[in-house]
């Protein structure tokens, strides 16, 4: 009985130590982990910053670049009107006033209103998100298709991945 009590001892305190470790341990993987998530959370909101900052800048390229089609565009209308074709100079007119405020809006939004305003879009027409998508990767394969066709055509007859000898040699 006394061999029992010393054995229930030993155990009793090493248990104790095994039951502070063991919380330690889960302290520390508490304290790694939270570390962890702020780390992403740090990351997600650079790349954010980073996106919207191109978003920025390309949509403002994008709006001066609207801006100036439609432009052209009035100019095609009132080409339109001296050749006394007024129904076709009033649809221009319209599509110009269209691309004009499409223009200002690109050139006047910051990165981060246009991304809220396309995860907006996003959340209200999902089907419409997909079909553009479907449209747009249709597209692509196609256009991926037509160019592999010359791309086989150049290959066969020797003009792509061909340099003359003179480019690469070392002694020239």
């Amino acid at each position: 009985m006394a061999d029992t009590a010393i054995s229930a001892g030993a155990t009793g305190s090493s248990g104790a130590s095994n039951g502070g470790a063991t919380e330690q341990a889960q302290d520390k993987a508490k304290e790694v982990a939270g570390q962890a998530q702020e780390k992403a959370r740090d990351a997600g909101e650079q790349v954010r910053g980073r996106v919207s900052d191109q978003v920025d800048q390309r949509s403002t390229q994008a709006g001066e670049q609207i801006r100036g089609t439609a432009g052209d565009v009035r100019s095609f209308a009132e080409q339109l009107r001296e050749q006394g074709k007024d129904k076709p100079a009033r649809y221009a007119e319209q599509a110009a006033d269209r691309a004009e405020r499409l223009g200002g809006y690109l050139q006047d939004a910051d990165g981060d209103r246009i991304l809220g305003d396309v995860e907006r879009f996003g959340r209200e027409n999902p089907w419409t998100v997909v079909a553009g998508g479907l449209a747009l990767g249709f597209v692509a394969s196609r256009m991926l298709k037509a160019s592999s066709g010359e791309r086989y055509r150049a290959s066969t007859s020797g003009q792509i991945g061909t340099r003359s000898q003179s480019q690469f040699d070392p002694h020239r």
